[in-house]
């Protein structure tokens, strides 16, 4: 299996890192592999060689960075439906995903998950989760394992703003406050809940003041930048990390695509998207690339083309992968390998 896009710089110390040369081309080169996925995902729906729901993260690529350059490898990360991004960030090859999407047996979740359901033990990457505010508190459990376990492991765990209504969402607050867990608890906010705009689904517009009300250290941030992003997770994992419990941060973004690949998105103005994408993060972190000089733009556009090839390679892999046997049916549903109740 071919390897990931290159290692984050920055891993989890103690000290407020640096922002070298080196984070801005990771940034730049993860946020336009995850964009040219996302774009391919779509076109290839369109073909139908992707069935099945299909959520896109694009727009969104500023949290995924940002997450990343804040955190260890060893840092565990849970998310929602939306999962694509997140899930290749953290360390699930665009091979793997592509293959997952297609339904094929060398998918990261053996064509089992689909769009909705990446997994990846190998890169404590725990889901993708299809049910809106569910694995909330299944952060808070992974959270728990990692202090029961005396490791100085924090977890992340994002959710859209949808989510922050759920019961869920408030009971794992409160208990992950009790119990001063290990977490950042990071709200992408991308505005829309499905079509429902923030103003008509929350009484409460600053969605991070919910964690303050559960004596949580919460802010809000630009989620379409990465520095900010960065900065604020870093900020509460370290925090983690020296035994100050959880943080609550609401990352405010956009996604430029509907809920879903199929929904149109009329709820909103054509202004307020191009206003959206003249904030563009790849936009943003490639003018400060140049500006600072780090590089060439010819070496972005060799980015840029390779990264190209890279994911017509995953839609090759996809394509040439075999989809699971009827036996697989059978398999991974239970540990209990002779549970009673299952018979091949």
């Amino acid at each position: 299996m071919a390897t990931n896009t290159k290692k984050s710089p920055k891993k989890g110390t103690n000290k407020k890192s640096k922002l070298t040369k080196e984070t801005y081309l990771y940034w730049y080169e993860l946020m336009q592999l995850l964009r040219q996925f996302e774009n391919r995902a779509a076109m290839l729906y369109q073909q139908q060689k992707i069935r099945g729901f299909l959520h896109l993260y694009t727009g969104q690529e500023a949290v995924a960075a940002g997450v990343m350059t804040a955190t260890k490898e060893e840092d565990p990360v849970i998310t929602a439906y939306r999962d694509h991004g997140i899930a290749i960030a953290k360390g699930v090859t665009p091979e793997e995903g592509m293959a997952e999407l297609y339904g094929k047996r060398t998918g990261c979740a053996k064509g089992k998950g689909g769009s909705m359901h990446f997994f990846s033990k190998e890169s404590n990457f725990f889901g993708g989760h299809g049910i809106v505010g569910g694995h909330i508190p299944l952060g808070a459990g992974i959270a728990f394992s990692e202090q029961y376990s005396n490791t100085d492991n924090v977890t992340v765990c994002l959710f859209g703003d949808g989510a922050v209504n759920q019961g869920e969402f408030h009971e794992t607050l409160n208990m992950a406050a009790l119990w001063q867990l290990p977490i950042v608890f990071i709200c992408e906010n991308n505005q829309y809940a499905m079509g429902t705009p923030v103003s008509q689904g929350s009484i409460q517009e600053d969605l991070y003041k919910y964690g303050e009300s559960y004596n949580i250290p919460s802010q809000a941030v630009d989620g379409m930048v990465c520095e900010e992003v960065h900065e604020a997770v870093e900020e509460g994992v370290q925090r983690a990390r020296n035994g100050g419990g959880p943080s609550c941060i609401e990352a405010k973004t956009y996604r430029y695509k509907g809920h879903s690949i199929s929904d149109p998105a009329k709820y909103r103005t054509r202004d307020e998207l191009e206003a959206y994408r003249e904030k563009d993060p790849i936009i943003l972190v490639k003018k400060t690339i140049m500006q600072k000089k780090y590089t060439s733009r010819k070496k972005l556009d060799e980015i840029d083309e390779t990264t190209k090839q890279r994911i017509q390679g995953a839609v090759e892999f996809a394509e040439n992968s075999d989809y699971p046997s009827p036996e697989e049916l059978y398999q991974d549903v239970y540990t209990q390998k002779d549970y009673p109740f299952i018979k091949d």
